[in-house]
Formats: structure tokens, sequence, C-alpha cells
């Protein structure tokens, strides 16, 4: 069979169904719900994987074994691909910019994705816009953290530029020993002040290579020992105002650094206003709701975007969305394999079923995001509970008083 032709400076498209290949580095579960969401496309989506066991690598037809870090590895994945994107920021900079150098179109490229990599890089750009963020500084020295704290008082938050995620590279700490062991230790940091905040909130918006862009509803995001948790959409008691600037606060940063694809803009609300935390440039677990909960899910539009596709309608499908992840716990690796997993599996079904489920077929481990279950409703509390009680007996086979299975 031969393969269509191609557009006039595009990449060849996959002759089997003339559309063009989505290649995604990072073999993860957002390449894996972006995968399910290539399929409704009819796309087709090649997954760079480090291991033939991962989320993404067990479902997808075309995976490719390597390491994001190696050159040859990306230039392979890429070969005869429409466009490269990311299922994760930690790809060398300067291998994008050599892909790019090679004529492949990287979404988002390089200059858009080292703001999502490097904190330092990302607070001084917010700096130069004059978009709010916190009081931050550079610090390499002794003198540098104890000037911060004296000026802001403390505890302040530490972080490390680079690497860092899910609380991981984020360091609270209330004295100047602390600190200084931690800089030790990296050499060099970000420092932060402790931002009085009421709670922690977030909006995606997608944005493509033509300029068009499309906005979710701000949502508040639930945090325990730096994990998210839930995922409450619409963000309760979030005032019009509000909610409208930080929609607007993500479109103008996303314009700004020119990002093509998907950005997620973690924020903290204040008694002022918001503020921004830290930005994502791919599909985001805050936006995990939106594969039932809107009429396009963050997946669909990541492809959308990256593809130049029109982009899809946010809209809700319910006036309440609640996410919760399944996170590991202490259970033994035989607990999640064979028939147990498959036992809980039934009785999550039968006892909630019409709260969507989501696995991810990957190795227990303590805190590790396993999956993630969706109810979708009307009265907060109570699709809150549900969605709740059925991840946490996912996880740990506890089930909620208000949700006793009966005798059989």
């Amino acid at each position: 069979m031969s393969s269509p032709p191609a557009r006039p400076g595009a990449a060849p498209l996959d002759r089997r169904t003339g559309l063009p290949v989505v290649a995604m580095v990072g073999g993860g579960q957002l390449a894996r719900m972006t995968h399910q969401a290539a399929i409704a496309l009819g796309q087709s989506l090649r997954v760079l994987a480090t291991d033939p066991a991962e989320s993404a690598a067990l479902v997808a037809a075309d995976v490719r074994l390597g390491d994001h870090r190696d050159l040859d590895a990306l230039r392979a994945v890429a070969d005869g691909a429409t466009v490269v994107t990311f299922d994760h920021e930690h790809v060398p900079t300067e291998h994008l910019q050599a892909l790019e150098a090679d004529g492949v179109r990287v979404a988002p490229g390089p200059a858009a994705l080292v703001h999502a990599q490097d904190k330092l890089v990302l607070r001084r750009a917010l700096g130069q816009a004059g978009e709010p963020q916190p009081a931050w500084a550079e610090v390499v020295t002794d003198t540098g953290i104890a000037d911060f704290a004296g000026a802001t008082g403390w505890p302040i938050v530490l972080k490390t530029p680079r690497g860092g995620y899910d609380g991981h590279g984020v360091f609270v700490v209330d004295d100047l020993d602390a600190a200084l062991a931690l800089l030790e230790r990296h050499g060099r940091l970000l420092v932060e002040e402790r931002v009085d905040m009421v709670r922690e909130l977030a909006v995606q918006v997608a944005r493509s290579p033509f300029g068009q862009v499309a906005v979710w509803p701000v949502v508040e995001t639930v945090q325990r020992d730096g994990i998210n948790t839930e995922v409450l959409a619409p963000a309760p008691g979030l005032d019009d105002e509000t909610a409208t600037a930080a929609q607007e606060l993500a479109i103008r940063i996303a314009t700004r650094l020119g990002v093509v694809g998907l950005l997620a803009v973690e924020l903290f609300q204040t008694a002022d206003g918001v503020v921004v935390n830290e930005l994502a440039m791919r599909p985001h677990n805050s936006g995990h709701w939106t594969i039932e909960g809107a009429r396009t899910s963050q997946f669909e539009q990541h492809l959308r975007a990256v593809l130049d596709y029109p982009l899809g309608s946010t809209a809700m499908t319910a006036p309440v969305v609640v996410m919760a992840n399944v996170l590991g716990g202490d259970a033994a690796d035989a607990e999640w394999s064979g028939p147990g997993l498959d036992e809980r599996l039934h009785h999550l079904m039968a006892h909630w079923p019409d709260v969507k489920l989501h696995w991810y077929g990957k190795g227990q481990r303590r805190g590790r995001k396993l999956g993630h279950v969706t109810a979708l409703g009307e009265d907060l509390a109570e699709v809150r509970a549900r969605a709740v009680a059925a991840a946490r007996y996912l996880a740990d086979g506890v089930v909620d008083p208000a949700f006793a299975f009966p005798e059989h």
C-alpha cells in the first residue's frame, strides 16, 4: 500500500490511516490517556517509553523503547512524526533544540517548555510580565537565605529549580540550620515566601499554533503531603470575578510564552486574589475530570492543539464533577494483581455504577498515582463523598460506612 501524499511542508502521514502521527515522549498514564483520546480521533500515537511495562506501553501499538535523555532515541521516535509532544517535562532543553534544528516540530517548543522545566526561569518571566507570584529569590549563599527570611519571615519555601513534582524538591523550613543543610545538598535553590493562602486552584488552557485558545473552568485541587488527591470542578464558592481573572491569567501566560498544547497553571488563592505557583505544559492531573466532565477532555484537546486542529468545547457535562486519585498504600504487590485487584474492581463497579474508573496498570508503591475515579452530579457534598469513598475502597479496601456493602 502506498503512502498518501503529504501536505506541503508536513511530515508524512500514517499510511494506514491517512492522518498525522503524534509522537509523545514518556510512557506514563498521561500518554496512556492521550492514546485513548487519539483512538477516537483516528490519530496514531507513537510513544517513547523506557520500559515495555510502562502504563502507555501496555496499551499503545506503536511503542519505541529508549531514554528521553538520549538524543538518538528522541530522533528515532520523531522520525516520520508530524509533531513531538510530551507526557513529562524532563527532556533536556538542548535535545529539543537539536530536534528543532533537524526540522522536527516540537509542541510545546523548548523556548516555552523551559518555563515548566526550570522554576527560576518561570519566576523571572512572570516578574518581567508583571504577573502575580510569591516573593522569591535565587539563593546560592548562606547570606542570601538569611536575608530573604529576614525580609519575609519564617517559615520559607525552598525549591530545587529543576526536577521536582508531586511534592518532591519542595521543602518548607522553619529555621536557618535546616535551610543551610538543603543549600549545601543542592548548591542552588529557589526560595519563596510561604503564601498565606485560602486554598489551591488550577486552570487549564489549550493553545494552538494558529493562536486559538480554549480554557476550562477553574478547579480546586486538594493536596495532601504535596500530592493532589482530589479535584473539585468548578472550584466551589469561587466568585465570578476571581474565576475570570484566573482564566485570563492562564491565557496571557500561554500567549506570552508561545505555548502549543495544554498549559496547566497551578495557583494559590489568597485574600487578595490569585498568585502563580507552578506551570505544567502537558495534560495534567488537575484536568483528569475533563474526560467525563467536559465536552472535550484535556487529552483530546492537547492532540487538537498540537496538530493545529480547531479546539473543542470546554463546557461541563454536569454542574459538579469530582476526581479522586487512587494512591498506593502499604499493601503488598500481590494484592494489586490477579484475584485481589479484580475483586476490588468488581465490588467498586457494583456499588458505584455511576463512578467512572481509570486504572493505569502501574506497580504498587506508597503515594504513587495508580488510577483515578470521577463522579458527576449536582450536589458537591454528595458527589465528593461518592468519589472519595470509591477511591479509598480501591486503594485500601476500606468501605465508608455511608456506602456500606449489603450483606450477601
